[in-house]
């Protein structure tokens, strides 16, 4: 009697296993025809029940490096599968121009991914966060005050006085080498790299890092280049929220290491400015208009001093 229960229960689990495996497979085909009825571009191929794509991400290479390789071979508009999502890929600018512009209100919108939660303060850095109330204020903050023809003009003494310092310091390379009459290799890229990083982080902080050889200039330089590459790279709870506990390639840990790296170098830069605000120092950078502008009131949830690192790290 006792077998004949055991094996009962047996056969009643494996029948509900195979129902479920029905009900999945069913369902899988009545999402992708409902998905084809809306988007006619073409999907990439090498997709797996469930998971979709998933394990074409899991490698060494960055996310758009991957995706660069799937468009040479299926085109600059196909979609893939990221889990339960179906995600459309562009790698055209006129088509993505067209998004943007034509089609602008159903593509503004953006999830709040692992990334912008945990190196975007959690959503605060408005260029990452959802479309909505706190991302139309922000961005007028920031076209305002930082954007707008009045701010670039009263800021061009700082863009003239970083040509002249770049320009001195090729010249200085130049004479510590000998002055040689064939001049000597530069890499142009880095130098103009330098240049327009200095530019902007002189404009939003008063701070000036590239070229520098401080610890705090290779403290932020390592932590500022580790920040845009884990906005590159894959997570697996992005497409399956389910598996958010497992931290693929430890990425999770990465991003929470350089979020608080990045914090105390932009609280050091916002205590530093609320200090000299205190002394009646006249307004010279972005992070002092915002401190003026939001004076320690909340927007939408997130603290003033929150907004202000957030936003000052998106603007660089």
């Amino acid at each position: 009697m006792e077998d004949l229960l055991q094996s009962s229960s047996t056969s009643i689990i494996y029948i509900l296993a195979l129902l479920i495996c029905i009900f999945i497979y069913y369902l899988g085909r009545s999402v992708t025809k409902s998905e084809s009825k809306t988007c006619t571009a073409p999907q990439a191929g090498g997709a797996l029940p469930i998971i979709g794509h998933l394990p074409l991400f899991g490698g060494k290479k960055l996310l758009f490096e991957t995706l660069c390789t799937m468009a040479e071979k299926y085109g600059p508009a196909f979609t893939i599968k990221m889990g339960s999502n179906r995600v459309l890929v562009l790698s055209s600018w006129e088509m993505a121009k067209e998004c943007f512009t034509e089609h602008d209100k159903s593509f503004s919108d953006r999830p709040l991914v692992t990334a912008s939660r945990l190196l975007g303060y959690d959503g605060a850095m408005f260029g990452f966060a959802p479309y909505g109330p706190y991302w139309r204020e922000m961005r007028k903050i920031v076209t305002i005050h930082l954007l707008s023809n009045h701010r670039i003009d009263l800021l061009k003494h700082i863009r003239a006085s970083e040509v002249e310092m770049a320009m001195r310091e090729l010249y200085g390379l130049w004479s510590s080498k000998g002055c040689p009459e064939n001049g000597i290799l530069v890499e142009m890229k880095q130098w103009f790299g330098d240049l327009a990083f200095n530019i902007i982080l002189r404009m939003v902080s008063c701070k000036r890092y590239f070229g520098e050889e401080s610890e705090e200039a290779r403290k932020y330089k390592k932590a500022m280049r580790e920040c845009v590459r884990l906005f590159g790279v894959f997570v697996l709870s992005d497409a399956i929220p389910s598996l958010g506990w497992l931290d693929f390639n430890g990425h999770e840990k990465a991003m929470k290491k350089t979020a608080s790296e990045m914090d105390t170098l932009v609280k050091g830069w916002l205590d530093e400015h609320k200090r000299k605000r205190a002394s009646n120092k006249e307004e010279q950078d972005f992070m002092d208009v915002m401190l003026n502008t939001l004076q320690n009131a909340h927007i939408f949830g997130y603290s003033a001093d929150t907004i202000i690192k957030a936003t000052c790290l998106v603007s660089k």
